[in-house]
This record gives structure tokens, C-alpha cells and sequence, in this order.
């Protein structure tokens, strides 16, 4: 299937809550108030419950109990909130589909996400816009299944959702991959424009120049993210490391093989975001 018809087909593309569409356009508007952020999500249970679980959660030690979505959003700052809500937009907009893994589909993207904001602020770069873009990266493989299960379901079995191989089998057998998926449905759901930029270019960040350090980001956190599902051994992630994207960020081998903390740590308490 073309590129094109992929976008045509009804079961491909996800409908997203207005009140998430809401806040993905307030991600271009400077002069958003966080006021009324905070009333259109008190005014939906599902997200106003996951606000409050996160700014509950161990991951943000706070000494007192958070009850108000009001107090959530100024506990948590507004980069987090508007995450949660187009996390919670993305998982909720997909249901179960055949030869797809969701439950480990959202841990790999969420991992990524975490990894990405981690490794983010060890280089300077925006650890919010690479923790949205970690968790939104791959969700190209969804519309995929989606648009054209049976075919897909044939390059699981040469490569599957976490084989590094992956885009490369997509890109011969259909001429474009995952990440051109991703791309295209970020600017279709009205993201900034850095985004679907990211998205394209993180599996091959080296492609162009100047280096898109944000880019080179989720492609070391989405090979980290794997190493992880795929229980990759010392030797298997050392050979496997993505060394020339690592040197032209300035990251030493040592930082995500041995400084890294561990994953629970770097994610405790976002399950909320995909649960």
C-alpha cells in the first residue's frame, strides 16, 4: 500500500478527544492560560484521574496529598500536563489489534520517552519536547497495522516490532518506514513542526547536516528501550550500541551502558501515562 492510501484507509487513523486536540494546539499558542488548560481537563474523569494519579505518584515525592486538578497542574508545570494529555490521546486511541503486543508496544515508547528526557538534560537539549516525541516515535507502526494488518503481519515474521532490522524491512517492502508514519500523523494532529522533523529523522540522525541533536536523542534511547525488551546482554549491548550517533552528540559509551539509572527509577510512577 502507497503512502498516500495508508492515510485513506478508515481503521488507520485514530480519532483523538477534543479536549486533546484542544491542548496539542496549545503546544502553538504562546499565550495559553494554564487556567483554562486546567478547566477543560477537570471536565473530562478520565484524564482528570490520571492528572491526579501522576502528581500522586512516587516519582514526584510530594509531602502532601495533590486533590485538585487545579493543584496538579501547578504541582506538575504545564510541559507535563500537556504530555499526559496527548499520552493519554495517543494509548486510548488505539485498541486491540491482531499481531500487535500494546501493553509492550506503550512500555518500549514510554521507556524511550523517560530515556530520551534523561539523556536530554545530560546534553543540553529539551527534555520535555524529547520526552513527547520518545513517546509519540513509533506510534507509525499502529496506523500501519491498522491500515494493512495482513501485510504487516508478514514483516513481523522477518523482523519483528523490536528488531533493529525493522525500518529497514518496512522501507524496502513499502518505500517508506514507521518513522515516515509517525511524522505524517504528528502534522496531521497539528504538533509544532519540530516534531514531525524529530520523528523523521531520529532512526538515521547523521543523514543530514547539521546534526538534529534531538533526533540523535531518541535514536540512542529507542536502542536503549530495546536493548531493554529485548533483554540484550552486556556483550549484545555493547556491540550493538549506536557509537557514531553517541560521538557526534558528545555521549561516552560509559553514560547509557554503566551511569544510567535503572528504568524503574527513571520511570516510576508514568505507567499512569499509558495505562
Amino acid at each position: 500500500m502507497n503512502f498516500d492510501a495508508l492515510f485513506q484507509q478508515p481503521a488507520a487513523l485514530p480519532s483523538i478527544p477534543k479536549v486533546v486536540q484542544e491542548v496539542i494546539d496549545s503546544f502553538n499558542d504562546d499565550n495559553v492560560a494554564i487556567e483554562e488548560i486546567s478547566r477543560k481537563l477537570s471536565a473530562d474523569q478520565v484524564l482528570s484521574a490520571k492528572l491526579l494519579r501522576l502528581a500522586n505518584s512516587s516519582y514526584y515525592h510530594v509531602s502532601r496529598s495533590i486533590g485538585t486538578v487545579d493543584d496538579a497542574v501547578l504541582m506538575l508545570g504545564f510541559m507535563t500536563v500537556r504530555t499526559l494529555v496527548v499520552s493519554t490521546g495517543l494509548t486510548g486511541s488505539f485498541k486491540a489489534m491482531p499481531g500487535v503486543d500494546l501493553k509492550q508496544f506503550w512500555r518500549y515508547s514510554l521507556h524511550t520517552a523517560t530515556i530520551a528526557r534523561w539523556l536530554a538534560k545530560k546534553v543540553k537539549v529539551n527534555s520535555d519536547l524529547v520526552f513527547t516525541v520518545g513517546l509519540m516515535h513509533a506510534i507509525g507502526q499502529l496506523v500501519m497495522h491498522a491500515a494493512m494488518p495482513e501485510q504487516m503481519l508478514q514483516v513481523d515474521k522477518t523482523a519483528g516490532a523490536l528488531d533493529a532490522r525493522r525500518l529497514d524491512v518496512e522501507r524496502t517492502t513499502f518505500g517508506y518506514d514507521f518513522a515516515d508514519v509517525s511524522a505524517e500523523l504528528a502534522a496531521r494532529w497539528r504538533f509544532p513542526d519540530d516534531f514531525p522533523c524529530i520523528i523523521k529523522a531520529f532512526s538515521n540522525p547523521l543523514g543530514e547536516a547539521p546534526l538534529n541533536k534531538a533526533a540523535a536523542v531518541i535514536h540512542l534511547a529507542a536502542w536503549r528501550a530495546r536493548a531493554e525488551e529485548n533483554k540484550y546482554s552486556r556483550e549484545e549491548m555493547e556491540s550493538t550500541f549506536p557509537a557514531e550517533v553517541a560521538a557526534a552528540l558528545g555521549v561516552a559509551p560509559t553514560l547509557l551502558l554503566d551511569d544510567m539509572p535503572p528504568l524503574e527509577e527513571l520511570g516510576a510512577g508514568m505507567e499512569a501515562l499509558v495505562s
